[in-house]
């Protein structure tokens, strides 16, 4: 009688636990193919940190990283969310599979775009990715500058849990070209400095719309998250061209949550400092491309890290090479300069008091 109830109460939790596992959202990761150089683009580098990120904050999701769209037809079946990174336009990955996406998605799976994956070409798959992403970069509208986007705000929102608002430098898109339906949610947005459209008109650098928007102030989105009608929820991040900016832990504890959130999974409360660190060491692993040879570890390191020694002061350049950081500079203490200037415009007078050097100062904000 006791082996009968034990045998009973093994295939009882058995059953239970394969239902259990059967259950778990499984997260399938796209890198595309080789593309800008070392530390950009780094799209299996990049999904591989996310990879991990993702195990780390759930115990209940299955994730997987290929390279390329998969030939086993059975990893696009069972995945409740579809990550893409990879390079877009006419080189995108997954345009030559778009009728077997579409009619994945169509079954409520998630979809998240990172970087350049969120442009499509203009027409039939554009049209797609404002259905099925929300949203996408269409040429001669979006425009891609380097710029340091500052969130000061971040919406209330299962992605934004325990982020911190923040500020980083990305090649962040802006000026899309949104699905007109109300169930996409600006995620990411900031007001874009006049620097950003210092480039002639061009398929990706400006047009009138654009300027007209920034000149006038607007905030631009960046990043998204859209609720389909199906039922499947997508995400875009424009971010994603630095591969170093992986290392902030806010951004990445926000694309973590995005994709957890896209695969209709539990996202953790858990504040962005206190998830875990992601430190050189790690970013340097799994890239497309050798570094360079005059690739500096500590300087890249301090893009992202500001607890690092160089991430503040100065940096002497001598003959194309660096020859002295984190220096500190002579602050003049003149009562005569406005008092809405900085420490670096102070330090620059304070340079042209003391030395004979022609002094020249760009800033981050207001060019």
């Amino acid at each position: 009688m006791y082996r009968l109830l034990l045998s009973v109460a093994f295939i009882s939790l058995s059953t239970a636990y394969q239902s259990r596992a059967a259950e778990r959202p499984n997260i399938l990761l796209i890198a595309g193919s080789p593309s800008h150089g070392y530390g950009s683009h780094e799209h299996f580098a990049g999904l591989k940190i996310l990879e991990e990120s993702l195990n780390n904050s759930s115990d209940d999701v299955d994730v997987r990283v290929v390279r390329g769209w998969p030939n086993d037809d059975s990893l696009i079946e069972a995945a409740d969310s579809i990550v893409i990174y990879c390079d877009g336009g006419k080189r995108h990955l997954a345009a030559p599979h778009l009728g077997r996406l579409t009619e994945k998605l169509s079954q409520g799976c998630g979809l998240v775009c990172i970087h350049y994956a969120v442009e499509m070409s203009p027409g039939e798959t554009g049209d797609a990715w404002v259905e099925w992403l929300g949203g996408h970069f269409e040429v001669n509208w979006s425009v891609n500058p380097h710029w340091v986007a500052d969130f000061k705000t971040l919406p209330e929102h299962p992605i934004t849990r325990g982020v911190n608002p923040f500020k980083a430098n990305d090649e962040w898109y802006f000026h899309m070209r949104f699905n007109p339906s109300r169930k996409v949610t600006p995620i990411l947005s900031a007001v874009a400095p006049p620097e950003t459209m210092r480039r002639n008109d061009g398929p990706h650098s400006g047009n009138p719309a654009v300027r007209k928007s920034v000149a006038n102030g607007e905030p631009q989105t960046v990043a998204w998250a859209f609720e389909r009608p199906d039922g499947g929820r997508s995400f875009g991040f424009t971010g994603g061209h630095f591969h170093w900016n992986w290392g902030n832990n806010d951004i990445r504890k926000l694309v973590t949550n995005a994709i957890l959130w896209t695969s209709q999974s539990k996202i953790s409360s858990q504040d962005s400092e206190t998830s875990g660190e992601v430190g050189i060491e790690a970013l340097l692993k799994n890239q497309d491309y050798d570094p360079p040879k005059n690739f500096n570890q500590q300087m890249s390191e301090s893009d992202f890290n500001p607890k690092t020694p160089l991430h503040d002061g100065a940096v002497i350049i001598q003959a194309g090479m660096i020859a002295a950081a984190r220096c500190v500079l002579p602050v003049s203490g003149t009562t005569r300069l406005s008092a809405h200037l900085g420490l670096r415009h102070r330090a620059a007078v304070g340079l042209s008091e003391q030395t004979d050097a022609l002094v020249v100062v760009v800033s981050e904000e207001r060019g």
